[in-house]
């Protein structure tokens, strides 16, 4: 870092803008200058340089020190802070969860000088929001005629705080006021209430919306209002409405991506139109658009339902020959699927080609083989299985367990017992009920009275550490 005696407020923002350490950017905005003991003047710091340091700040979520620069900023008289410096301040909190934080910087922009708009306002909403801090955003929201007037984007924001919380009925209040209030909905408006409704599997009042906001609205539905409306048509098996809302698609010059098109193909399996699927694959294909994982996955999915394991594998090789490899959820459907259907072999030698395939399994594909290996009384499997998955730091499914270690116990299998506990309190995964049931294991076995001697049993003969 370069060391000036006399560096100059423009000299300052250019060194911070080129600093990519926050920590060591902050030593610099303190200390400008090589004499920080200094008897002159304050350092006229420029706003720029404010706002480098505290993007560089709230970026990293060095909270304190951004509150160190913010208590620094209220001081200055040169000048006045912008209202997009606090946007972003409450941005930074609200992506942290710090709700109140965010809520404190709102509050306190006056005592900066600084006047609260729109801006700042929706900027807060939607702080909240990401926190799912609802009750407070209903608060700022009765009490904003006292910062500013509302615009769309403020209906926006409270508008997908209920769809979020499964509420359409507040959300389709909140449209009337906003129309009442003489404020225009646009296509995010439309958007957000169609996909609430889709979810809701409220299709049909979706279709309506979607012609009305064209025709009462002249706001044309983009590509996000298609898919939520063709992901809920699938979901209510209305396959026919789907392709044609695709086919209005194309013909209007929307692009269809690749999701709407994974979309059709999951639907179609759902209703048993599998000879149609491929149909779909080459119609993407022709029309320029690539299938991803996700059409792979969907492919490997369906597959599976319909006990097509051949076409299922054939998938995911068909993956590994792509410029794309399958993702950990590729195999953990198909592995899940074999262990369904009793095929464990299969699913154990998939399970471990996995690294050598390039995929690493996950604590959801650990998850999967205990509780198929459970599933199929592979019990000293199950053991060894849960020992590796420990040891490499991922933690086992609570119910699995228990109903495994009480398997164990009705057996009195207890070499496989002591081997279950030793591996959970290796992990420190172990519970006081895993405990309890060991020692009565071990009590009804042996006929021991004592609890010292339960304990000695158990820690002596099988090196376990409570």
């Amino acid at each position: 870092m370069e060391k000036l005696k006399a560096v100059s407020p423009f000299r300052l923002a250019a060194l911070l803008r080129r600093e990519k350490d926050p920590k060591l950017a902050l030593q610099l905005f303190l200390n400008p200058n090589s004499n920080p003991n200094s008897t002159h003047k304050p350092y006229p710091y420029s706003l720029l340089s404010y706002d480098l340091i505290i993007t560089k700040l709230g970026r990293a979520k060095l909270f304190e020190e951004l509150e160190l620069i913010l208590s620094k900023l209220k001081l200055e008289t040169r000048f006045t802070p912008s209202e997009i410096i606090f946007c972003n301040i409450i941005t930074y909190y609200a992506r942290a969860r710090l709700a109140e934080r965010a809520l404190h910087v709102f509050d306190e922009m006056p005592s900066f000088r600084c006047g609260r708009t729109v801006k700042s306002l929706n900027t807060l909403l939607n702080g909240l929001l990401i926190c799912r801090e609802f009750d407070k955003m209903q608060k700022v929201f009765v009490g904003l005629d006292w910062f500013a007037c509302p615009d769309a984007c403020t209906y926006n924001i409270m508008i997908n705080a209920c769809r979020v919380q499964d509420d359409m009925v507040g959300a389709w209040e909140l449209f009337d006021e906003m129309r009442n209030r003489g404020i225009r909905p646009n296509e995010v408006t439309f958007s957000t209430l169609i996909t609430g409704l889709c979810r809701s599997l409220k299709v049909n009042e979706a279709l309506k919306l979607k012609k009305d906001m064209f025709k009462v609205y002249n706001v044309e539905p983009t590509s996000y209002v298609y898919a939520s409306l063709i992901k809920g048509l699938c979901e209510i098996k209305e396959l026919s409405l789907a392709f044609q809302l695709k086919d209005e698609m194309l013909e209007r010059n929307i692009q269809v991506d690749s999701a709407i098109y994974t979309t059709l193909i999951t639907g179609l399996f759902k209703v048993g139109r599998n000879n149609e699927v491929y149909v779909v694959l080459e119609e993407m294909k022709s029309k320029g658009c690539i299938p991803d994982t996700a059409t792979y996955n969907a492919l490997i999915a369906g597959h599976c339902a319909e006990k097509h394991f051949d076409l299922a594998l054939r998938s995911l090789n068909e993956m590994e020959e792509k410029t794309f490899k399958p993702d950990v959820i590729s195999y953990n459907v198909l592995i899940k699927a074999y262990f369904k259907e009793g095929k464990i072999k299969e699913a154990i030698d998939l399970f471990e080609d996995m690294p050598r395939r390039g995929c690493k399994p996950d604590v959801v594909s650990y998850r999967i083989v205990v509780q198929g290996l459970l599933s199929g009384m592979q019990l000293k499997e199950v053991a060894f299985m849960l020992d590796e998955m420990i040891f490499k730091g991922y933690a086992p499914h609570h119910a699995t367990v228990d109903k495994f270690m009480n398997l164990l116990h009705e057996q009195g299998n207890l070499e496989l017992l002591f081997e279950v506990v030793n591996s959970l309190a290796k992990g420190n995964h172990i519970d006081s009920d895993s405990w309890t049931l060991a020692i009565s294991t071990i009590t009804s076995k042996y006929k021991l009275l004592n609890f010292h001697d339960v304990f000695d049993e158990l820690t002596n003969s099988y090196n376990l550490a409570p």
